[in-house]
C-alpha cells in the first residue's frame, strides 16, 4: 500500500487510484484535480486526456510531449489553495492549486487557477490560468571555464557546453 500522491493522507487505492483506473468518476472538481496530479506522477496521460473538455482537436493535449514531460519530472507535491463550487450538485467549479516538481536540475512550482465543468455527470478540466513563476536551479551552475561535469577533464566550453 502506498500513500496517494495528491497529499490527501489516504492510500492511493482508496483515493485517486480508482479514478485513474476508470473504476469510478471523480465526484467533485477537487477530486478530479487531485487525481489528475496523481495521473501525472503515475504517467497515466490517457487519463489526463480523457478528463479534459474535448475541443475537437483545437487546443487538445499533445500526448507524446506530455508523457515525456511527466516521465522526466520528479513530482514533489500538490497543494490545494482554494476551491470554489465544484461539489456533487454543481455543474462548474474552480480549483486553485500548486504543483511542485523538478526537471533537468530546475525546481518549479506550477501555480494554476483551473476551471472544471461537469458534462453528462462527469467532471472535466476545462481550462487553466497559470500564474507567472520563477524556476529555481537545484544544482550549481557550471561556468564555461569550469571542468566539464561529464568527467572528461576538459573545460565545459570545449566539451558539453551548448549540447543541452
Amino acid at each position: 500500500m502506498k500513500d496517494c500522491h495528491c497529499g490527501s493522507g489516504l492510500q492511493y487505492d482508496q483515493c485517486c487510484g480508482p479514478y485513474i483506473g476508470r473504476k469510478v468518476n471523480a465526484l467533485t472538481a477537487e477530486a478530479l484535480m487531485r487525481s489528475r496530479y496523481s495521473a501525472y506522477v503515475e504517467h497515466e496521460i490517457g487519463y489526463i486526456v480523457e478528463t479534459c473538455v474535448n475541443r475537437g482537436g483545437k487546443d487538445d493535449i499533445d500526448y507524446k510531449s506530455t508523457k515525456e514531460w511527466s516521465e522526466k519530472s520528479r513530482w514533489l507535491g500538490l497543494k490545494i489553495v482554494s476551491v470554489e463550487k465544484g461539489g456533487r450538485e454543481d455543474s462548474e467549479g474552480v480549483v486553485e492549486f500548486e504543483a511542485a516538481y523538478e526537471r533537468d536540475g530546475l525546481k518549479d512550482l506550477h501555480k494554476e487557477r483551473a476551471t472544471f465543468k461537469k458534462e453528462n455527470g462527469k467532471w472535466l478540466y476545462a481550462e487553466g490560468e497559470v500564474a507567472p513563476h520563477t524556476m529555481v536551479r537545484t544544482a550549481p551552475k557550471v561556468g564555461r571555464n569550469d571542468p566539464c561535469p561529464c568527467g572528461s577533464g576538459r573545460k565545459y566550453k570545449h566539451c558539453c557546453y551548448g549540447k543541452g
